[in-house]
């Protein structure tokens, strides 16, 4: 089982959650992909795209659920992020938790894997 993670905007995620699936951010829909990180990749991620924003949820998903749309691709870093082309559906979303800002950072939730 492989375990990747998004970050949504509170609005983002109650929409999602009202139609069932997620076609993406503004930044997603922009880029043509939708972004996610692994538990290594979050803290940069949050730090470089979400900096002080309150209001976060975090979205566990099971990468294997998604098929061939979940492409592994080199990004910040050479690093190799997961990116879906195509629409998340909420059925791959495991867990989610708030994703609150503690003494300018976030906090992400222990045992991450």
């Amino acid at each position: 089982m492989t375990t990747i993670y998004k970050i949504f905007r509170a609005a983002e995620w109650e929409a999602a959650q009202g139609s069932g699936a997620f076609a993406g951010s503004s930044d997603d829909q922009r880029d043509g992909f939708i972004h996610f990180s692994t538990a290594e990749q979050l803290a940069g991620t949050a730090a470089r795209h979400f900096a002080g924003e309150a209001g976060l949820v975090l979205a566990e998903v099971e990468a294997d659920l998604l098929g061939p749309a979940l492409r592994w691709e080199p990004s910040r870093n050479g690093q190799l992020f997961p990116h879906l082309y195509g629409v998340l559906p909420l059925a791959s979303v495991t867990r989610t938790w708030p994703l609150p800002v503690v003494d300018g950072a976030h906090k992400f939730p222990e045992g991450l894997k």
